[in-house]
């Protein structure tokens, strides 16, 4: 199974998507590589970038997932890299 890079980025506009959010994040922990919150209390919004390494279809669902939450937009760029997942080299 091929894996891709790719940053979804993340603007919270409701607190109350928040627990939620954590929530699949933690679910899809074993991809994500990083991740970076910036609160920006003059907007009332908080910003996240989550860099993750997985199958194509893993980072859409997750994307789709975290968008459909009230207040939660999600944009998703891929990296043009794909490589073989390492359960699949051995």
């Amino acid at each position: 199974m091929e894996t891709r890079v790719a940053l979804i980025g993340i603007i919270v506009e409701n607190p109350d998507a928040v627990e939620r959010l954590n929530q699949l994040l933690h679910e899809n922990s074993g991809y994500i590589i990083g991740r970076m919150g910036i609160p920006y209390r003059e907007r009332q919004v908080s910003i996240i970038s989550v860099v993750v390494d997985a199958p194509s279809d893993v980072i859409s669902a997750l994307s789709g997932r975290l968008g459909m939450l009230p207040g939660v937009s999600t944009k998703t760029v891929y990296s043009k890299l794909a490589q073989r997942a390492e359960e699949d080299l051995r």
